[in-house]
């Protein structure tokens, strides 16, 4: 494309360790997140307009993507052009990869693609940590989008901290083209831990598993194997029980480790290195998947250059 005005890029994410909470009175859950940004990205143009526009395209079925305020990215500019006292509008055009209601973090990454271009193009010059806060405002994983890399992720998951990620971890994800809502994943997370569906110990939660960090910092994808972990994956796996037949598939081609992205229903497979990872791709793609091979960590939104 050649529109002019800024260009930013950012990633989706996986949560390679993801524990949730108990419900608490506010509605919302206190989690404890290991991210990890992977190579499936978000590309975003922002110029000058009188109003605030969005036009969005893609690669993935982009047909639940709202082309309006309710859309994140809008949002995340107006939110910016409030911040700075901008009285102008801006025009967002959006290229989308990662999959829609997918459980990668996609809306956000869109979000913080905005603030990082409009901060560019209206010359407002925020601190990281400034956009950071904006990003707080708007969800809890568009901090993240902006940081990317490796980092753990407290409170609402919007409390992060970079996390040392040596080397280079291989995944392989299948898509769907059907989305889950996080909200009605969420519930019926809570739903089964009621019932007594899901043997939950009502504590806070407390932080990532150590060995999740061990293995992070030593760049060795079979100990992360052995740690990956997401409390979310039951209640996607109730909701959707064919998604168990895929896992089983990427554990029987060699994954080292498979686990629901997030909230779902993106799938992921931990390969121990490049050519496993295309090897696996392979296998699942013959039986009749999407399969994607992405690597991690990869760097946070961030302004391409022509």
């Amino acid at each position: 494309m050649t529109t002019p005005g800024v260009r930013v890029r950012a990633p989706g994410k996986l949560n390679v360790f993801f524990e949730v909470g108990p419900l608490k009175d506010d509605g919302f859950h206190d989690v404890a997140s290991a991210y990890q940004a992977v190579s499936l990205y978000e590309d975003l143009w922002a110029e000058d307009a009188d109003e605030f526009t969005i036009a969005i395209s893609g690669t993935v079925d982009v047909s639940t993507v709202p082309a309006d305020d309710r859309n994140l990215a809008v949002r995340a500019a107006r939110l910016l052009a409030k911040t700075i006292g901008h009285t102008g509008g801006v025009h967002l055009d959006i290229v989308k990869h990662v999959p829609v209601a997918g459980g990668m973090g996609g809306g956000s990454a869109d979000a913080a693609a905005a603030l990082v271009a409009c901060d560019a193009l209206w010359g407002s010059d925020l601190s990281h940590a400034e956009l950071q806060r904006l990003g707080a405002r708007l969800g809890a994983d568009v901090p993240f989008a902006l940081m990317g890399g490796t980092a753990i992720g407290t409170g609402r998951g919007d409390e992060l901290s970079p996390a040392l990620a040596k080397g280079r971890f291989d995944w392989v994800l299948v898509t769907s083209e059907a989305g889950l809502s996080t909200p009605e994943v969420y519930g019926k997370l809570d739903e089964l831990r009621d019932n007594g569906a899901i043997a939950f110990a009502r504590s806070q939660v407390r932080d990532v598993a150590p060995g999740v960090l061990h293995a992070l910092r030593a760049g060795d994808p079979s100990a992360l194997a052995e740690h990956v972990r997401n409390d979310m994956q039951a209640a996607a796996l109730a909701i959707r029980p064919e998604l168990r037949d895929t896992l089983e598939l990427g554990d029987r081609a060699g994954a080292l480790a498979s686990v629901v992205s997030g909230s779902g229903p993106t799938t992921a497979f931990l390969a121990g290195d490049r050519e496993s990872a295309l090897d696996l791709q392979i296998s699942l793609a013959a039986a009749g998947y999407h399969a994607l091979h992405v690597h991690g960590p990869v760097a946070g939104a961030r302004i391409l250059h022509a």
